[in-house]
């Protein structure tokens, strides 16, 4: 039995600053897409990493992500807050000027 190719794979994760991070939609090829479009409608980032969706996929919907997965899922939420410009409650920002001289 010939396997079919899997063109495109996509996952949205949830996450809301209290528990682990969910599957909370998955698919391939034209779901896959419709997914990919509705994030970029309502302006999520999306992140590609192929061995990561991989493994995601087979997380069953609606479920938490496992503890093996957190610091990997934990880059990725990182990734989208700071292109969305968030940071999680309580986080404090590094003093970034660094322009300053002593002189």
């Amino acid at each position: 039995m010939k396997r079919r190719q899997i063109k495109n794979l996509a996952v949205a994760l949830e996450y809301d600053g209290d528990n682990a991070p969910k599957i909370i939609a998955k698919g391939t090829d034209d779901l896959a897409e419709k997914i990919i479009a509705i994030a970029q409608q309502h302006n999520i980032p999306l992140h590609e990493d192929r061995n990561l969706i991989k493994v995601l996929a087979e997380i069953e919907l609606g479920d938490e992500i496992p503890d093996t997965l957190y610091r990997a899922v934990a880059e990725v939420i990182a990734f989208a807050y700071i292109l969305t410009g968030r940071f999680p409650e309580g986080f404090q920002r590094p003093d970034s000027d660094f322009s300053q001289s002593d002189d």
